[in-house]
């Protein structure tokens, strides 16, 4: 799903909305409609791995406490493999205890924002992210 018209140049980036609660992906593709990015969701972790086989995202916006595989889990696949371990990682969840910053600090996670995410929080640091990886 194209959320804004992609600008002359490169490519729109990829942003894969990882959360199994359809409200969370509603209310991050509001937040980052305002993005010239295409948008993929999935709803645990297992959709996610077969999302990323199919086309791999710029950023992932990933939820903790999801069925079948956390995003702990997934996180930890994405870093073991060659082809995901640079895609970077925004944990978006309602853990906020300093030992589940830390271990998403261990896997390497790009950054960490507790639920109820604030919209203008989540876009700086998505754009920063995104500004980046295009610089790079």
């Amino acid at each position: 799903m194209v959320l804004s018209k992609p600008g002359q140049g490169m490519p729109p980036p990829l942003i894969l909305l990882v959360d199994d609660h359809a409200q969370n992906i509603e209310l991050l593709e509001a937040y980052l409609e305002e993005l010239c990015a295409t948008i993929a969701t999935a709803s645990d972790g297992v959709e996610a791995l077969a999302a990323i086989a199919q086309a791999k995202p710029d950023l992932i916006l990933l939820d903790v406490m999801m069925p079948r595989m956390s995003g702990f889990q997934l996180a930890a696949k994405l870093r073991a493999a060659d082809a995901t371990r640079a895609i970077p990682i925004i944990m978006v969840t309602a853990l906020g205890e300093v030992s589940d910053v830390q271990r998403a600090g261990d896997l390497g996670i790009s950054d960490y924002l507790t639920k109820p995410v604030n919209k203008n929080e989540l876009l700086v640091r998505v754009r920063s992210i995104l500004a980046a990886r295009t610089n790079a």
